[in-house]
């Protein structure tokens, strides 16, 4: 009686995880635009990051 428990558990947990990646939501267009923008601010954040330590490398007298 077990085994048949532990496998009828197992069948409903597989076809749950099986059927929950199709009731995701697909991305549209605008929310594919966001997440790029995102990434090209996150970019740009971080080159000015390193221009900024640049200078202050160079105000310092620092060489890299």
């Amino acid at each position: 009686m077990k085994l048949g428990k532990i496998v009828s558990t197992a069948l409903f947990v597989s076809a749950l995880l099986i059927a929950l990646p199709g009731c995701q939501k697909q991305e549209g267009p605008a929310e594919k635009a966001g997440k790029e923008m995102d990434k090209a601010a996150e970019k740009v954040g971080q080159q000015i990051e390193k221009a900024g330590d640049a200078i202050q490398d160079a105000a310092k007298g620092d060489k890299k």
